[in-house]
């Protein structure tokens, strides 16, 4: 339970960066029962600026959602600035070694230069706490570091001890802010601290890392960090962290949630997910289905977990995306109709497929909900994937 309501686990996060889902109002969202919202603190505190989102109400009312949200604590961008994203991590693509970073990384914080204004800013664990508190998301994080594959251990090792520092003046910065009253602001709802585990791909680095945060009182855990150079990496990491962590907290994983990452993760005891997949890939063409209509629309032996809607075996097709869903896009409008959107760039092209996609993601985790106490997960696996 959180102050902006209940959260059923496991569950998806969707992303909303700037407090906004991409070619989605908040009302679609809540059609296409969604839980929870997740906005980046950095991109909050360039745009609108976290005291603006305090005086509308907090993110939840300015955002026109009114239920859970969660908040990172600006630390990703110190990995993402300086040295690419997660996905490119995994896809192989991440910049080369020896790429120039645009963050200085001191023991106090870092520093970075907003891409648009050239604006210096200065994050330390303390003011990322202070921007989540005025932004009151019910979840949020603790500053740390996120260290890129291709980084030395050496250096892997240094970031990872900084976190923990870091991670513990969050902590003890979150506790000051819950005994002192708003004072003038409206008042504050209470807030969830999760801690984040680093370390990279070594072994002993996670299970330092893994032993620091169960042994601080956050009130859940974050897998965080360079999980690899693939995917068959990734999940070693990810189990390795997942074994080593406390069972009586809550477990996220940050920024991973495709079809396969959910399974193997739920399998593990992980708990929240989140990740632009869904919606990132409705904006260039990209539906969601199961595993039969993607065997029979793409082949069985791909790896996609989406059809390409603007691929010209869709013209004239007059089924819906999925037959067998119920989400607004499928009930009213033919994958033909989409394919010709995409194909004259109009903007519904894009929000018809998104609509489909977040309606996916939140049937495939209440199917995942459903299979975990009946002990049907394998099956449900094998409809959605493809393969159990």
């Amino acid at each position: 339970m959180t102050p902006h309501g209940a959260l059923e686990t496991p569950a998806f996060i969707f992303c909303a960066t700037k407090g906004a889902i991409k070619g989605l109002t908040m009302e679609e969202m809540r059609l296409a029962q969604t839980q929870i919202i997740l906005a980046n603190t950095f991109h909050l505190l360039l745009s609108p600026g976290p005291d603006i989102v305090q005086n509308l109400g907090g993110l939840a009312k300015m955002a026109g959602w009114g239920g859970p949200t969660l908040t990172d604590s600006g630390g990703y961008q110190i990995f993402s600035m300086g040295y690419g994203s997660v996905s490119e991590e995994i896809k192989g693509t991440r910049r080369f070694p020896g790429a120039k970073s645009h963050v200085k990384i001191h023991e106090e914080g870092a520093e970075f230069r907003a891409c648009h204004t050239g604006e210096k800013i200065f994050l330390t664990p303390e003011r990322s706490t202070d921007i989540q508190r005025k932004i009151g998301a019910d979840l949020i994080v603790a500053f740390d570091e996120c260290t890129p594959y291709h980084v030395e251990r050496a250096y892997t090792e240094e970031a990872l001890r900084r976190s923990h520092r870091w991670e513990k003046r969050s902590l003890t910065h979150f506790k000051k802010l819950e005994k002192e009253p708003a004072g003038n602001q409206p008042p504050q709802h209470p807030q969830a601290l999760y801690g984040v585990v680093q370390g990279g791909v070594y072994e002993d680095l996670r299970r330092e890392s893994c032993d620091f945060v169960n042994q601080e009182d956050f009130f859940g855990h974050a897998i965080g960090g360079s999980l690899g150079e693939n995917k068959t990496q990734m999940q070693e990491v990810v189990g390795l962290t997942r074994g080593l962590l406390r069972n009586d907290r809550p477990v996220h994983l940050l920024g991973i949630g495709r079809i396969d990452d959910i399974f193997h993760g739920v399998a593990l005891g992980i708990d929240t997910f989140d990740c632009v997949h869904p919606t990132r890939i409705a904006r260039h063409g990209g539906a969601l289905v199961k595993a039969k209509e993607r065997a029979r629309c793409v082949g069985a032996a791909s790896q996609r977990e989406h059809i390409p809607l603007h691929n010209s075996i869709f013209c004239g097709d007059a089924t819906a995306i999925e037959e067998d869903c119920a989400c607004v896009t499928c009930q009213h409008y033919s994958r033909g109709y989409v394919h010709h959107l995409l194909k004259n760039k109009e903007m519904l092209g894009p929000i018809l497929i998104a609509r489909h996609n977040v309606y996916f993601m939140n049937a495939l985790m209440a199917d995942i909900r459903q299979a975990i106490p009946a002990g049907t997960l394998a099956q449900v696996r094998e409809k959605w994937l493809g393969y159990a």
